[in-house]
C-alpha cells in the first residue's frame, strides 16, 4: 500500500481534487462529494487535512470500514487504524464490556466450551443478523421465515432452552446441534447466558425481541406439560424454527395479576374440544406465531380456575399489532380468541392446575431477561467508554474529565454488582434439579430482575449524559445508547413489575423465616 506524508495529502485540497487523512488512512473523497449525506459543504473545510477527530465526532468505525473502497494509501509511519483490527466477532477488550472471564480474570464459572459457543453465536450474528438487523427495525417488518429456519439449524433456537434431557433428544431425533460444537452433556446455563448475549449485541432491541423471545418463554410450556404425542408433533417445528410459538397470558386487565385472568375455555358438549374466547395483550412474537401457550380459565375465579392450553393459529384466531416503543419487528400483539376449537389433548399440565404452570415457566423467563439486560449494560458501557476517549470538549477527551469518570465509574459498579449475581444464580441453576430451582430460586431471581432493572436504568441515564444529544439520536455514534434509553424499561415490566418482584422476592424469603428468630 503507498503511504504518503501529511504535506502530500495537503496538497490535494480542493472541490475537484480532495484528500482527507482518517486514522491513519488517506481517502480520495473527490468522486464521493456528491454522494456524501451532509453535501460537500460538511466534507469541504477538512481537504488535505486530518479529519480523524471530526469524523469520530459524527461516524462510528463501521462506517469507515464501509468505505474502504475510497482508500487510496496510508499516512507515513502510521501504525494500524480501528478499521484493520475491527473484529466484531473477538471478545473487546474494552474494560468491563465482556464478561470477566473473557478479559483473562479467572472464574470458576467458564471454560473454553463457553468461549467457543460464544464465537459461533457471535458468527452467526455478523453472517445472518447483523446485516438485516437495522433494516428490519426501521421497517417494522418481523424476522424472517428462513432466518428462524437459520436459527434453528445452527441450534440456536435449542440452546436458548437451558439444560435437560430434550437437548439430548432433540439432537439425535432433529438432526440440530448445539453451537459451538458443545456436546449435550457438558451444555450449561452458562452456554445459554453467552447465547443471550451475543444475541443481543446484534444491537436492536426490537429486533432482537422478533428472533425468538416468544420461543423461549412459550416453548418451554410443551417440553414440561405437553401430553407426549402432541409434544412429539409440535417440539420438532419449534426446535427447527419451521414454527413459532408465543406465551399468550398477559390481558388488558390482568397483567402481574395472573390469578385474574378472565379468557375462559369451556368444555365443548362433546368433551373432545374447549372452546376458548377472550382477550390477550402485549404478547411478545405474537402477530407471527403459530402456537400460542394460552392461560384460560377453566374453573372458578382466583389461580386455582386456571388452565393453559396450546392454541394454534386457526379460525377465530386474531392477532392486531401493538405499537410500543419497540419496533413493530417485536411482533407485539393483540391475540384475540373468538370460540376457538381446541382439541382437549391441547391441554398442558393438568386442569386447573395452569397457575403452577405459569409459575414455574416463569423462573426461566426472568432470568434470561435478566441476561439480556446485563449484556444490554455491557454494551453500554463499552460505547460509552469509547465516545469518552475519542471525544474532545473545551479541549480535553472526556474521559480526562473527573465528573465523567465517577459516572463511568457508577456505571460499571452497578453493572458488575448485578453480573455477579447472576452469575451466581446461574450456577445454582445448574447445581439444582429442576423442581428444586423452582422453589428455591424463585425469591433470588426475582430481587435479582428487581435489582437488574433499577442498575439498568441508572447505567442508561448514565450514558446517555456522557453522550449528550447523540444518546437521543437514532443513527451516528450514539445510536446504540439511544436505543438502549429508549427501551430500559421493557426489562422492568416484561415478566412482572419491579414492584411485584420486590414483594415476591420478600414474600418467599419469609417461607423460610426462622419461627425462633429473635434480636
Amino acid at each position: 500500500m503507498k503511504t504518503f506524508t501529511m504535506a502530500e495529502v495537503a496538497k490535494h485540497n480542493t472541490e475537484g481534487d480532495l484528500w482527507v487523512a482518517i486514522d491513519g488512512d488517506v481517502f480520495d473523497l473527490t468522486k464521493f462529494l456528491k454522494f456524501h449525506p451532509g453535501g460537500a459543504a460538511s466534507v469541504l473545510p477538512y481537504a488535505g487535512k486530518d479529519a480523524t477527530e471530526q469524523f469520530y465526532g459524527l461516524h462510528r468505525v463501521e462506517v469507515l470500514k464501509k468505505y474502504m473502497k475510497l482508500r487510496v494509501g496510508k499516512l507515513e509511519g502510521a501504525g494500524q487504524s480501528c478499521v484493520d483490527v475491527y473484529d466484531p466477532v473477538a471478545v473487546s477488550q474494552v474494560p468491563y464490556s465482556e464478561v470477566s472471564a473473557l478479559q483473562g480474570i479467572p472464574s470458576p464459572y467458564y471454560n473454553e466450551s463457553h468461549l467457543a459457543c460464544r464465537k459461533a453465536v457471535a458468527e452467526f450474528r455478523e453472517k445472518y443478523l447483523k446485516p438485516i438487523a437495522e433494516q428490519h427495525e426501521k421497517s417494522g417488518k418481523h424476522p424472517t421465515d428462513e432466518t428462524f429456519r437459520q436459527l434453528g439449524k445452527h441450534g440456536i433456537l435449542l440452546a436458548r432452552l437451558g439444560p435437560g434431557p430434550w437437548v439430548k433428544e432433540c439432537i439425535e431425533e432433529m438432526g440440530v446441534s448445539l453451537p459451538g460444537g458443545v456436546k449435550p452433556e457438558e451444555f450449561d446455563y452458562f452456554h445459554e447466558l453467552m447465547v443471550h448475549d451475543q444475541i443481543i449485541r446484534t444491537n436492536t432491541a426490537s429486533y432482537c425481541a422478533g428472533l425468538g423471545d416468544g420461543f423461549v418463554i412459550g416453548c418451554p410450556t410443551v417440553i414440561h406439560f405437553a401430553k407426549p404425542t402432541l409434544r412429539k408433533a409440535i417440539l420438532p417445528s419449534l426446535i427447527k424454527g419451521e414454527k413459532k410459538i408465543s406465551l399468550a397470558i398477559s390481558e388488558p386487565d390482568a397483567g402481574s395479576d395472573v390469578a385474574n385472568i378472565t379468557t375462559t375455555a369451556t368444555l365443548s358438549p362433546c368433551k373432545k374440544f374447549y372452546l376458548v374466547s377472550g382477550t390477550k395483550k402485549w404478547i411478545t412474537n405474537g402477530h407471527f406465531s403459530d402456537y400460542f401457550a394460552t392461560a384460560v380459565r377453566t374453573g372458578g375465579k382466583g389461580m386455582f380456575g386456571i388452565s393453559m392450553l396450546l392454541i394454534e393459529r386457526s379460525e377465530g384466531v386474531t392477532t392486531t399489532p401493538i405499537p410500543t416503543s419497540y419496533s413493530a419487528c417485536a411482533g407485539t400483539s393483540l391475540v384475540e380468541f373468538k370460540n376457538v376449537k381446541v382439541p382437549v389433548e391441547n391441554l398442558l399440565g393438568k386442569r386447573n392446575g395452569g397457575f403452577q404452570c405459569i409459575m414455574q415457566n416463569f423462573n426461566h423467563e426472568r432470568w434470561m431477561i435478566c441476561a439480556q439486560v446485563v449484556s444490554s449494560m455491557r454494551v453500554a458501557v463499552d460505547e460509552t467508554f469509547k465516545w469518552a476517549t475519542q471525544r474532545k470538549v473545551f479541549g480535553r477527551r472526556l474521559i480526562d474529565q473527573p465528573v465523567i469518570r465517577n459516572k463511568l465509574a457508577r456505571m460499571v459498579a452497578s453493572m458488575e454488582g448485578v453480573a455477579g449475581w447472576l452469575d451466581q444464580i446461574t450456577y445454582a441453576l445448574n447445581k439444582l434439579s429442576w423442581k428444586d430451582s423452582m422453589a428455591r430460586l424463585a425469591g433470588p431471581l426475582a430481587l435479582l430482575k428487581y435489582q437488574i432493572t433499577r442498575a439498568a436504568l441508572q447505567v442508561a441515564d448514565d450514558a446517555a449524559q456522557i453522550f449528550g444529544g447523540r444518546a437521543i439520536t437514532r443513527t451516528g455514534p450514539g445510536k446504540h445508547v439511544e436505543s438502549f434509553f429508549r427501551t430500559v424499561k421493557y426489562g422492568a415490566i416484561l415478566g412482572g413489575s419491579e414492584e411485584i418482584m420486590a414483594d415476591l422476592g420478600i414474600r418467599q424469603a419469609m417461607k423460610n423465616f426462622p419461627k425462633q428468630a429473635r434480636l
